[in-house]
């Protein structure tokens, strides 16, 4: 999903369209990222963790869709073979363009070249350079998802602030082989255990525990993919 993404612009774009993802996009992505909103319906395929960013020290909620990198397991001949599709990949080849010099204002971009994009056949954009309902429903799913992302980071970095995210490494046996994944967060099990009634509190009236033991209970699923794995999917 690195294609560079442009300004949607009706009379530039007026004549694009949107056919049906192949996924092939997304076939050597290993993790994608996905909202604390998505880890209920997520975590029932795909181990949820989080990853920190070096740079920023923000922390991301991520879906592992293979163990290992440039593999992904819920694609196979351009087909998504999982249920749950997470937001991030339903809104290619459309995204949000962000000016960091005019806050709380986005843009909807899209990324001419994929081959989701065509001018023959597909889900018009525009028509008469209106936006099409298509587009409409498409941009709220945008703009809802960035809400959520928004949201997602402001409670991980209060979960961090915690001290519950803490590292480790994932060992899973593939075949025999122990295989260990570093890099990866885990939410800590005993120090959520051992917060204060006070603190549980807030966790529970910020809507945080349905999420937290979604990703503990999501763990389980590293043993799916090195099933997957091993079977070629």
């Amino acid at each position: 999903m690195s294609n560079q993404i442009t300004l949607l612009d009706p009379a530039k774009h007026s004549d694009l369209k949107i056919v049906p993802s192949d996924y092939t996009h997304i076939a050597e992505q290993h993790i994608v990222p996905v909202t604390l909103h998505e880890i209920g319906r997520a975590a029932t395929e795909y181990p949820i963790v989080f990853v920190k960013n070096s740079d920023t020290g923000e922390f991301q909620s991520v879906a592992m869709l293979g163990l290992k990198p440039g593999q992904n397991l819920s694609v196979k001949d351009g087909k998504w073979l999982g249920l749950y599709i997470p937001a991030v990949i339903r809104d290619y080849p459309l995204g949000l363009v962000l000016n960091p010099d005019v806050k709380d204002k986005v843009w909807i971009g899209i990324r001419e070249q994929s081959k989701d994009v065509s001018t023959t056949e597909g889900q018009a954009l525009f028509e008469a350079e209106k936006e099409t309902s298509f587009l409409e429903a498409r941009k709220q799913e945008l703009i809802s998802h960035y809400e959520q992302d928004q949201a997602t980071r402001g409670i991980l970095g209060f979960l961090a602030e915690q001290g519950l995210l803490v590292s480790q490494t994932l060992t899973v046996d593939v075949a025999g082989e122990k295989r260990n994944i570093n890099g990866l967060y885990l939410i800590d099990e005993q120090k959520l255990n051992q917060l204060s009634d006070e603190a549980f509190l807030e966790l529970k009236n910020r809507g945080i525990l349905g999420p937290i033991y979604g990703h503990l209970g999501s763990l389980n699923q590293v043993n799916r993919l090195a099933r997957m794995e091993v079977l070629g999917r």
